[in-house]
């Protein structure tokens, strides 16, 4: 029996309302909220000085205006982050004061170049910014809105001294959030299960389409994400997290014209494990779509497999498609 799978499909705001804002700025939470959004999503690294930070990456320059500011110029360096070489500015080398002299800016300008009108109107909010303006969104609209954050790079904040876990679980009692309020999400199986037994929140195991959790890597444990997903993995994964979120072309894949093909098992067998589903990532542009359906159908299909929630750009389709198959279902 799947505890995590009773109650209607969330509608998780990834990076808020990231389709027609900045990601991860107040503006695109705000946003996200106001068009029916059960969750946001921020992402979370730590400044020099340990404070939570909302950025997909710790490189900061293809989501602000750090390069533009002489006085940081002499910090662009480049690091191996995840076994990866990345050039660039790093949020861990800024104190949360200098942080707050960045704005922050569209990622992909190109592909959304309706949100660049935001740019620079917001700096870089704080984990504690974002629980506060979902309690306050919250309040406004009557209904619960939680925050579903995503520790990034864990292993790699760890031996700089920054251990993510304990930051935000130190955030978590100061602020009172109630378990209803808030998940935890990892690509890490390892800082899941620390996180297991500093808090009771639920926590979400992430996996993706392809390669292997980074802190597997590090100890040379072989283990890919695709061994995650067979029965004895899911069945360790539900000893220490509650909800399995897959990349969505693990629970429908596509095939070799990029059309949408037949369902996987996955839903079934995690459910059986006793974990919620919650796959990623939905977004409306074309690029990003089946070659044979628009957004709307293709998040159908998914919905009828049986899901606890999607992550989606734009939680105003997401929400109104998942309304209508809950009707017609």
């Amino acid at each position: 029996m799947c505890a995590a799978c009773p109650g209607p499909m969330l509608v998780i705001a990834h990076r808020g309302a990231s389709g027609y804002r900045p990601e991860h700025t107040p503006a695109a939470y705000r946003l996200a909220a106001a068009q029916g959004a059960d969750y946001l999503e921020p992402d979370l690294v730590a400044t020099l000085d340990g404070v939570l930070v909302c950025r997909h990456e710790n490189e900061i320059s293809g989501t602000t205006d750090v390069a533009e500011h002489p006085v940081f110029a002499d910090r662009r360096i480049t690091k191996i982050v995840d076994g990866e070489a990345v050039t660039g500015w790093f949020v861990e080398d800024f104190t949360y004061a200098e942080l707050r002299l960045l704005r922050a800016r569209e990622r992909m300008p190109a592909l959304r170049s309706a949100n660049t009108a935001y740019d620079r109107t917001e700096g870089v909010p704080t984990f504690d910014d974002v629980v506060a303006l979902a309690r306050q969104e919250s309040l406004r609209l009557g209904r619960t809105i939680g925050v579903i954050p995503e520790i990034k790079h864990p292993t790699y904040f760890r031996r700089l001294g920054l251990p993510l876990e304990e930051l935000l679980t130190e955030r978590i009692l100061a602020l009172g959030l109630r378990t209803d309020e808030i998940m935890i999400q990892s690509f890490e199986p390892t800082s899941l299960r620390r996180l297991a037994v500093m808090t009771r929140v639920p926590l979400v195991q992430l996996v993706d389409s392809e390669s292997s959790p980074y802190d597997f890597l590090r100890v040379g444990d072989g283990r890919t994400f695709t061994d995650l997903l067979d029965p004895s993995g899911l069945r360790e994964i539900s000893t220490y997290a509650q909800i399995l979120a897959p990349h969505k072309d693990l629970v429908i894949p596509r095939t070799p014209t990029g059309a949408l093909g037949e369902p996987t098992r996955l839903v079934d067998q995690a459910h059986r494990a006793g974990l919620g589903v919650q796959a990623w990532t939905f977004r409306a542009e074309r690029r990003f779509l089946p070659t044979n359906t628009d957004f709307r159908t293709e998040l159908s299909r998914f919905a009828a497999l049986g899901l606890q929630g999607v992550f989606a750009d734009h939680p105003d389709i997401a929400a109104a498609t998942l309304k209508a198959a809950s009707l017609s279902g």
